[in-house]
């Protein structure tokens, strides 16, 4: 696996706190939000679940979990 680029990590990290602060949404608004396609947001958000960050309750609806995390 290479390595995320930091343009990639800073969109992760946009990512993480826009579901923190909306709650609960979906990979498709998501997508529409970041300007990306969905299968470009799936493979964050994979980044983001393997980290334990999010997680998916309902197919393609995502939430922040409970772990505390340090964003630099």
């Amino acid at each position: 696996m290479n390595h995320p680029s930091s343009r990639m990590l800073d969109r992760i990290k946009a990512v993480y706190l826009y579901i923190q602060k909306q709650g609960m949404v979906t990979t498709n608004q998501l997508a529409e939000e970041f300007g990306i396609t969905d299968r470009t947001m799936q493979r964050d958000l994979s980044v983001l679940e393997y980290n334990g960050l999010v997680s998916s309750p309902h197919r393609g609806k995502w939430i922040t979990t409970e772990k505390k995390v340090k964003i630099s």
